[in-house]
């Protein structure tokens, strides 16, 4: 008989074939053995899986833990508990940290501190800054590194990337693909005072309106045709930059948030406040069934959380003082299950969003998939479990989600990651167990 170190039995198993009912044997952190393994293997332990489908560990690329500097309102343990409450087994932490991170020491401290206490597997973006451009292909492709992220607006100080030729700088140096957070700096510092004046939340969508959006992607396009670049944009928003995007897929992929799928204008803030406030704007619904277009259209490869929290007592000050983010990497394949359930999307489909999708654009080696060889990163979900998210259910710092109250369906019910199950039954079991991803561009 064989032995393995964990058994997963009887679930509903997602393969790059399609739904498979097929056992799983995880051994030293990889998947060993698919198929009916029940009476000719053994296992240290074993997770009951009937009822339950069993999807490639999601990967969440796009969160904001906020340490160091920050860890009042986020941290590592609190956001990586989150993740894999929410049944995300890897994500890619964001740069605006303070101190930003911007250099190797920078990122080093991030893995240090990652080290013995995330509960998921992690990378870390560095920074593309004026500062930094010409050491940005080095940089790149240090252990640990999830490639460069440019903010060209809702940024400050160094990290701010909004004029041409320091974007032409950074697009130079280096060749991996580069995330972008595509707002207009100049247009909105333009339009600010409309919003200082009226200090009216129901006004963020229109101060920080389509035009900053779609002017910087068109510029950002533009740069990265004329260096060569490979381009990730971040958070969609708007029905005319999923119009212009489509029209360059060669060079650029797409990310679209939980919240813009989910939410709406005016709606979200007559409800929630500055609680819905982010950067960029939750839309009116035009652009959230546009959003949903691409989606069907194969336009969007990735769904991102933008887990941006903060404090309730930060975002209970008077808008526009109140800072835009939420929490979202609990949150993400719930609501996401919940869109699977009311017919939105296919499940097949959403796997290609949060596992398949992020795994093959930024190269992740051995994951994306439940196949022989690859780590055993698994997410099992009750597709007909009724739930109710609340703010006690939150594992962030902050403590708080824009769905408390939300009935759904759809819910993770164990996290695997690297064969280790770190959620049992809603639960979080063990001790942490995340490494550092590797890519196949990096050391």
């Amino acid at each position: 008989m064989k032995h393995a170190d964990l058994l997963v039995l009887g679930g509903t198993v997602m393969t790059p074939n399609g739904p498979e009912q097929i056992d799983i044997a995880c051994r030293e952190g990889r998947i060993v053995a698919l198929g009916p393994l029940q009476g000719t293997w053994s296992a240290d332990n074993s997770l009951n899986a009937h009822g339950l489908h069993v999807l490639p560990g999601v990967i969440d690329s796009q969160v904001h833990f906020r340490e160091p500097g920050l860890t009042h309102k986020e941290d590592l343990d609190g956001g990586t508990k989150g993740a894999v409450l929410g049944g995300v087994t890897a994500v890619f932490e964001m740069p605006n940290t303070n101190p930003l991170t911007l250099w190797q020491h920078d990122l080093q401290a991030k893995l240090n501190a990652a080290g013995q206490r995330a509960w998921c597997d992690y990378a870390f973006y560095i920074g593309g800054s004026a500062i930094n451009a010409r050491q940005l292909q080095d940089l790149e492709t240090l252990p640990g590194c999830a490639g460069i992220k440019v903010f060209m607006g809702s940024s400050f100080g160094d990290l701010l990337a909004d004029e041409d030729e320091v974007l032409r700088q950074i697009l130079r140096h280096g060749r991996r693909r580069m995330a972008v957070h595509a707002e207009d700096e100049a247009r909105l510092r333009e339009r600010k005072s409309m919003v200082e004046l009226s200090k009216d939340v129901h006004q963020h969508p229109e101060w920080r309106d389509v035009e900053s959006a779609l002017k910087a992607t068109r510029r950002i396009v533009a740069l990265a045709e004329e260096t060569g670049r490979r381009l990730h944009i971040l958070h969609v928003s708007t029905a005319e930059e999923m119009q212009f995007l489509a029209r360059h897929k060669h060079r650029v992929t797409v990310e679209v948030t939980p919240h813009h799928l989910t939410l709406a204008a005016p709606e979200c803030y007559s409800r929630l406040g500055s609680l819905a406030q982010m950067n960029p704007p939750v839309r009116e619904q035009r652009h959230r069934d546009a959003l949903w277009q691409a989606i069907r259209e194969g336009v969007v490869d990735v769904i991102g959380s933008d887990h941006a929290p903060h404090t309730l007592e930060e975002k209970a000050q008077p808008y526009p003082h109140s800072p835009s983010g939420m929490t979202g990497v609990q949150t993400l394949l719930p609501i996401m299950l919940d869109h699977v359930n009311a017919g939105r999307l296919s499940l097949q489909r959403l796997i290609d969003l949060t596992s398949a999708g992020p795994a093959r654009i930024f190269g992740i080696q051995g994951k994306g998939r439940i196949a022989l060889g690859y780590d055993a990163d698994l997410t099992l979900v009750d597709l007909a479990a009724q739930r109710t998210i609340t703010n006690d259910w939150i594992a962030s710092r902050s403590g708080w989600t824009p769905y408390d109250g939300k009935a759904i369906t759809g819910w993770p019910i164990h996290t695997v990651v690297r064969g280790h199950a770190v959620v049992r039954d809603e639960t979080l079991s063990l001790t942490p167990q995340g490494r550092p991803l590797c890519f196949l561009e990096t050391g």
